[in-house]
């Protein structure tokens, strides 16, 4: 897991950011945990139409149906044109964009906290309130 420290990071990141990782950190479709504060978060860098790396994600490490702080070690896929992460302990599947539970496997539907995300200069910047 990474931890985050923005006071000692040597990247600068502006207001309202947190520099979590270089982008180099991330692996292509495999989620990577990361400690802000006291909150887990899960980074999942997925497939770009040149092959390469694309866009990056970050949802709450922790599944709310098991109460594990799993969602990391997911399977990233897709449903239809949505990007997927489906929790390695029950097998629900969460929709990476918006955190919503697209297949609840006959229970009540939960969400995973999703967080916006960009890059700078090799950077993944995730937008913190420090409250989160």
């Amino acid at each position: 897991m990474t931890l985050v420290d923005p006071q000692t990071a040597e990247y600068t990141a502006p207001d309202g950011w947190v520099r979590v990782c270089a982008l180099d950190d991330l692996e292509i479709e495999r989620g990577r945990a990361a400690l802000l504060g006291g909150t887990q978060i899960a980074l999942f860098l997925l497939h770009a139409p040149d092959g390469k790396g694309g866009r990056v994600h970050a949802v709450s490490n922790f599944d709310p149906y098991s109460r594990a702080h799993v969602i990391s070690r997911g399977i990233v896929g897709t449903r239809q044109d949505a990007p997927t992460v489906a929790s390695p302990m029950y097998k629900q599947v969460f929709d990476l964009r918006t955190g919503v539970c697209l297949d609840t496997q006959g229970k009540e539907s939960l969400s995973l906290h999703v967080w916006p995300v960009t890059l700078d200069d090799g950077n993944v910047l995730v937008r913190w309130d420090g409250d989160s």
